[in-house]
């Protein structure tokens, strides 16, 4: 029986792809490295491979455009500006001594300054993907030093969306291309490149000038047409046709054209659906993507290699995540901050891959190099989640060092208030929770200080006149400064229940009789509270499916009575159980 060359690729792809996941997510790893492990497997360098490699990096290239697309559809300017002062030099500069190393550690090996600098590129550049899980599962995205870290991977990978766009005309100077700027150019790099760069703002011109009034439109009239499918359609024709109009109009890469698609696309109303629509063949297309980078691997250079290996795990894990570190802290944003940002970088991902393979195709980067890179990232990705879950430890052994504890948080704004309370309640983070709580004392004329991190949300509870202090409440320090030795109850609002721990182990050691209420993750987090002293341990989740019954039932007349009684029962069974 016929079967083409497309299809074993396709099935022995996601076959590999589904297994490698599988196991990668059982063992406590982000699903990456089983689909960068699956192409290993089902690539020719290893025994019994037997998918076509270069079907699969044409289908990658789809996944390229899908995954730009989807960066774009997410990005929103709002959130570099709230972060904007750190995330900016900060991406940047560690972006710069990420490079240096490189081309350091390749002048060891003989490569030319040239490959260097491309070396030193990918290997600064973080995946998103690894990032946003590491974060979702210490519950540190809605945190002030999630937000750093989520900004300052977009500002890196604006970054290398900007290299994209320049690399063909620096991989060929003196207009060996057959671009519109190399014909133009003739023999001036520095004219091609200029050529190139007007191009590129040209296109994003009309983007933003047009695309941006006509491709909602476009989508808003697919939408009245009443057809799910035809919508899913319009969204795979905007990315890929508009990826492919930049690079054969304006001579840009398709990254950019997807990545500026998926901007224009989040200005619609649309956007939060078009997302929806596209992920499962974006999702795909990644997977494919991912798996492609694999069968390039040569896993000989483990062997063959060994110290280049290591020197490129060490830019990544070592070098990055010691300047990201720096860098924080030097600008005086606080230890905690530092440390969360610098587990964040401490690896690389899709855009180093991306990066890597148009330097390889344009003959700027040796092949080898991308077995290295690849080395770097299994490694780096692999350790990235034991890294994170040690960041708690860190924070701890670098605070010792008081002096400099106190120099990085420098920046951080300083408590104008002076706190004479007695018998008032300290509310740990002003969340939707601690706002609750605030509007619920402030109406009875009960006492209340508020300990906010976050300096925009700082600044916004000092300016509505209520009294806070800055700083990390699981600082015993801090908590000194809202007077935990008078306050009579301890309310604890943080989702991540390590720090809800810390919080209230610190409280105790200064006010051992205080009150505590603290918020649970559920689970194993509800007995470690009730554990550690916590009066009352509070379940979100729990609590809103109990509210879900009561407005259910409500509307069937039941008794508001009976709906109590039912809701006291099941709670008290519920904690009794978690407890």
């Amino acid at each position: 029986m016929f079967h083409s060359d497309l299809i074993l690729t396709l099935v022995a792809a996601f076959v590999a792809a589904t297994a490698g996941g599988f196991v990668a997510v059982r063992l406590g790893l982000p699903p990456i490295v089983g689909y960068l492990l699956a192409g290993i497997v089902i690539g020719p360098y290893t025994p019994g491979g037997s998918a076509d490699s270069s079907i699969a990096a044409e289908l990658a290239e789809v996944g390229v455009i899908l995954l730009m697309f989807g960066v774009g559809l997410h990005f929103s300017m709002r959130d570099i500006l709230a972060v904007g002062p750190i995330a900016v030099p900060g991406a940047l500069g560690q972006s710069f001594v990420a490079t240096i190393l490189g081309v350091g550690i390749s002048q060891l090996w003989g490569w030319s300054l040239t490959e260097g600098l491309i070396l030193g590129l990918c290997l600064s550049v973080a995946s998103t993907v690894v990032l946003l899980k590491a974060l979702e599962e210490r519950n540190l995205i809605d945190t002030y030093h999630g937000h750093v870290a989520i900004g300052w991977l977009i500002v890196e990978d604006l970054f290398t969306v900007v290299i994209l766009v320049l690399l063909p005309a620096l991989a060929d100077p003196g207009g060996g291309g057959n671009g519109l700027a190399s014909k133009i150019a003739g023999d001036s790099p520095v004219l091609e490149v200029a050529l190139s760069l007007g191009q590129a703002a040209l296109f994003i011109a009309l983007m933003l000038v047009i695309g941006i009034r006509v491709i909602p439109r476009l989508l808003a009239e697919v939408v009245r047409a009443g057809s799910r499918e035809l919508f899913t359609l319009c969204i795979l024709a905007i990315a890929l046709g508009v990826a492919f109009g930049s690079a054969e109009l304006f001579g840009a890469s398709l990254a950019l054209g997807a990545f500026l698609a998926g901007i224009v696309l989040n200005e619609s109303e649309l956007s939060h659906r078009a997302g929806l629509e596209a992920l499962p063949l974006r999702d795909a297309f990644a997977v494919l993507f991912f798996v492609s980078v694999g069968m390039l691997f040569d896993p000989a250079v483990l062997t063959e290699q060994p110290l280049h290996v290591l020197g490129v795990v060490a830019i990544i894990i070592i070098g990055k995540a010691t300047a990201a570190y720096l860098i924080v802290t030097g600008i005086g944003y606080g230890l905690r901050t530092g440390v969360v940002v610098a587990a964040a970088l401490a690896q690389v991902g899709e855009f180093s891959f991306i990066l890597a393979a148009m330097s390889i195709s344009l003959g700027v980067l040796p092949a080898e190099a991308n077995s290295l890179i690849l080395a770097g990232a299994i490694i780096s990705i692999t350790l990235n989640p034991f890294i994170f879950r040690n960041v708690d430890v860190a924070e701890r052994l670098l605070s010792r060092w008081t002096w400099f504890a106190r120099f990085a948080e420098r920046r951080h704004p300083e408590t104008e208030v002076e706190l004479e309370l007695r018998r008032h309640v300290v509310i740990c983070g002003y969340g939707d929770a601690g706002q609750n709580l605030v509007r619920s004392l402030s109406g009875r004329n009960l006492p209340f200080v508020i300990i906010e991190y976050d300096p925009f949300v700082f600044q916004r509870a000092q300016d509505a006149g209520l009294p806070c202090v800055f700083g990390d409440a699981t600082n015993a320090e801090v908590l000194e400064q809202a007077d935990i030795k008078d306050a009579r109850v301890l309310a604890v609002t943080f989702s991540n229940p390590s720090d809800a721990l810390i919080a209230v182990n610190a409280a105790r050691g200064s006010n051992p009789g205080i009150d505590i209420v603290a918020r649970s993750g559920g689970g194993s987090s509800h007995a470690l509270l009730r554990r550690a002293g916590v009066s009352e341990v509070v379940d979100p989740d729990f609590e809103s499916g109990l509210e879900f019954v009561r407005h259910v039932l409500h509307r069937y007349g039941i008794d508001s009575r009976e709906i109590g009684a039912l809701q006291a029962r099941w709670r008290a069974e519920y904690y009794q159980v978690v407890e």
